[in-house]
């Protein structure tokens, strides 16, 4: 059945912090998109090892991957219709610039911790600025848009654009050690420390789903072997959001800078 926009997807976005386009890309990109990606898999372990979990940005890679598919993909018209459906006539995907490909590690289960993407104390952020943006439902989005069945990433609905609730600190510093332990050991720790998230659900999406959400609300990629991965990871900037991250990259590199000849 062809994707089909409704208001339910506006109103998930704005209540729970994330919404579902399902099926969203038609059949034919997503095969394009799979060869495509394949390349990218072993470019992103021989540079980073086996378990390595991204290549980003792609753009970085135009002479070892065909990025046509991935271009198709930015201008796919029902997508660019259904985002600035959500959030406004000027957003736009941030494109090949910050677009990278998530895949699954090749060696061992893992998790990241349990985190909020930028945040007031993220290093070069003005937190009273940020306490307005972060306001701003449209400001901070990303994406998931898997092109295999994709269950890694677990969120907390809601908690974006608010303080951290009763037990969410505690949860998130119960990241298990993994180091030492069995493949099935480490599958399992990192289950129960998603699990463990007061009133975190995990994303169920299908090859041709796009996930849209809030990065800023409470989020962990949890990740084994043997289930393959090719999701497509981006963001959609309105031109105020790219005009604050890029003052903001600046500001990191000013920081990194100093500290360096300190």
């Amino acid at each position: 059945m062809p994707f089909k926009f409704s208001d339910r997807h506006i109103e998930e976005y704005y209540h729970h912090g994330y919404t579902v386009f399902q099926g969203i890309l038609p059949p034919s990109l997503v095969s394009d998109l799979r060869r495509a990606t394949e390349a990218g898999r072993e470019l992103a372990r021989e540079k980073k090892g086996p378990q390595a979990q991204r290549l980003q940005p792609l753009q970085a890679f135009a002479e070892q991957m065909d990025l046509k598919p991935f271009r198709d993909y930015t201008q796919l018209p029902a997508l660019t219709d259904a985002l600035q459906r959500v959030l406004s006539p000027e957003h736009m995907l941030a494109g090949l610039e910050r677009m990278g490909v998530l895949y699954e590690p090749a060696q061992q289960p893992w998790c990241t911790k349990w985190h909020r993407d930028i945040t007031e104390r993220s290093e070069g952020v003005d937190p009273v600025e940020y306490r307005e943006i972060g306001k701003d439902a449209t400001f901070f989005t990303q994406v998931n848009c898997a092109l295999y069945t994709d269950t890694s990433t677990w969120y907390v609905p809601a908690s974006d654009g608010r303080v951290d609730v009763a037990g969410e600190q505690e949860a998130a510093a119960k990241m298990p050690e993994l180091e030492g332990k069995s493949y099935e050991e480490r599958e399992r720790m990192g289950l129960e420390y998603c699990k463990g998230m007061p009133g975190a659900i995990q994303f169920v999406l299908e090859a041709g789903d796009f996930a849209l959400y809030r990065p800023n609300g409470w989020h962990i990629g949890n990740y084994v072997p043997y289930r393959k991965r090719a999701t497509i990871h981006d963001s959609v900037w309105k031109p105020a959001t790219r005009r604050w991250y890029a003052r903001w990259m600046q500001r990191q590199e000013e920081l990194r800078a100093t500290a360096a000849t300190a």
